[in-house]
């Protein structure tokens, strides 16, 4: 089965057919850095990675560009606040951005470009649309002519009969008609800015996507993908831009994920619900925050809450309680080969399944579920009197395959090998016999919270994973 996916453009699930065979181009709108991320930056990070590593593991060669606006209102706004410069504000928050996304296991895009760096690939762009009569100049400003695309509104299914309805002209806009949108604004005094042909000034925001996509990826791209609330106007804009340009289609597929909703309310500032992941991971693990992100179809809205983090977090340590309780056994267990086909046999339905389930538009609610089920399979073959090595190993594959593909750990990095149990049980009997109980309790609860558990016996210290 090929690879399957929703495009937003179509309003239909396509099989995916790459421009270039075993090749992917894929571009993801980033953030505004004016702030630290919040949750809803976050989903399309967490999903849009995970689709990007699941075309990796299908054996696709992926090139993945995610940006940055580095300038914009905001961050001007924001800069002021502050007393900073525009560029020392970006180049903050672009630092805790990655550091932030980075905790959440998100890779790396093969590039981050930024606007403040795209400026004469932009001007270029904006001096082509003005040559073809897509766009036009006036007191500094220029303004795309949105009813000179034939194709406008096609992503978002809006007529330019409707949208006309909800346009307006702000106050000191001086543009041809309501619809039509800023490609460079002129520059206010104060405010940074770049010399271009139309005087001083800087991009409005949609125009840095379509000159970033062109100049990292070419014309025509394979996947573009966002939250669901860029798809109008911004993605619709870009394929205005980029089409208008080049008379080729920008994006064979729009990938859009789902809103999040904070305590089944809409997230903001206003309502003081605004959660920034810079403060969540210091509270909560961050791949339990990125486990509970793909619990959920990457198009569905989801809602976040303490009590659905804390169930998240109940499934991921029942995943890694799995794998450590199999890698426990491993230890001990012979080369035995009883049942070992039939055991096999079920270990590869199982890999099949999650394939198939990622395959189609990448649920990884439903892939998730196929790992609980694995781990549960894997627990009744812990109660057989003898287990074999392979199929313990192959289980502890299987897990970990899916939860690289994922993007979250299934082993716990604190967890203990037998012999530094040993060590460290030996380290508090010798505190014992010095009288250092401070050290002997320290070590016993420390080792608890590793879920080791130590009972003393008559015979001495006995010990077990809880």
């Amino acid at each position: 089965m090929s690879i399957q996916m929703y495009n937003t453009l179509t309003r239909t699930k396509e099989p995916f057919i790459p421009l270039e065979k075993g090749k992917v181009k894929m571009y993801v709108c980033g953030p505004t850095v004016y702030n630290y991320i919040h949750i809803g930056n976050a989903r399309p990070a967490i999903v849009f990675d995970v689709v990007r590593r699941y075309f990796e593991y299908r054996g696709y060669d992926v090139t993945y560009i995610s940006n940055f606006t580095d300038v914009d209102d905001k961050l001007i706004k924001a800069a002021a606040e502050t007393g900073e410069d525009v560029l020392t504000l970006a180049n903050r928050f672009i630092d805790a951005y990655h550091e932030d996304t980075c905790a959440l296991g998100v890779k790396k895009a093969d590039a981050h470009p930024r606007v403040t760096e795209t400026i004469q690939e932009i001007i270029e762009f904006i001096e082509r649309l003005i040559d073809k009569g897509f766009a036009y100049e006036v007191g500094g400003d220029v303004y795309y002519r949105t009813r000179a695309f034939k194709g406008y509104g096609k992503l978002s299914t809006q007529s330019i009969e409707e949208l006309q309805s909800g346009a307006r002209i702000e106050v000191g806009q001086k543009k041809d008609d309501p619809l039509d949108f800023a490609l460079w604004k002129n520059a206010k005094d104060g405010e940074i800015s770049w010399d271009s042909p139309w005087g001083s000034g800087r991009p409005g925001w949609h125009i840095e996507c379509s000159a970033m996509v062109k100049k990292y990826l070419g014309d025509t791209i394979d996947i573009h993908a966002g939250g669901q609330d860029l798809a109008f106007p911004h993605h619709e804009n870009e394929i205005a831009q980029s089409e208008a340009l080049t008379g080729k289609k920008m994006a064979n597929y729009w990938l859009h994920n789902g809103y999040i909703k904070i305590d089944n309310e809409k997230m903001s500032k206003s309502l003081g619900n605004f959660v920034l992941v810079h403060d969540i991971i210091k509270q909560h693990d961050p791949d339990v925050v990125r486990f509970f992100m793909l619990t959920a179809h990457y198009r569905s809205p989801i809602n976040f809450s303490e009590e659905l983090l804390e169930s998240a977090k109940q499934g991921l340590d029942r995943l890694r309680t799995t794998v450590a309780n199999v890698a426990h056994r491993l230890q001990e267990s012979a080369d035995l080969a009883i049942n070992e086909n039939e055991w096999l046999d079920k270990i590869k339905h199982l890999k099949d399944r999650f394939i198939s389930e990622m395959d189609d538009d990448f649920n990884t609610a439903n892939a998730i579920s196929v790992m609980f089920d694995s781990a549960k399979e894997a627990n009744v073959y812990l109660r057989e009197a003898q287990t074999n090595k392979k199929v313990l190993s192959s289980f502890i594959d299987m897990l970990t395959e899916f939860s690289d593909i994922l993007g979250f750990s299934v082993v716990t990095e604190n967890e203990l090998l037998d012999e530094e149990v040993d060590a460290l049980i030996e380290q508090r009997n010798q505190a014992r016999k010095d009288r250092d109980f401070q050290l002997a309790d320290k070590i016993r609860d420390d080792l608890k919270e590793k879920g080791i558990i130590l009972e003393d016996t008559p015979q001495g210290v006995r010990w077990k994973r809880a």
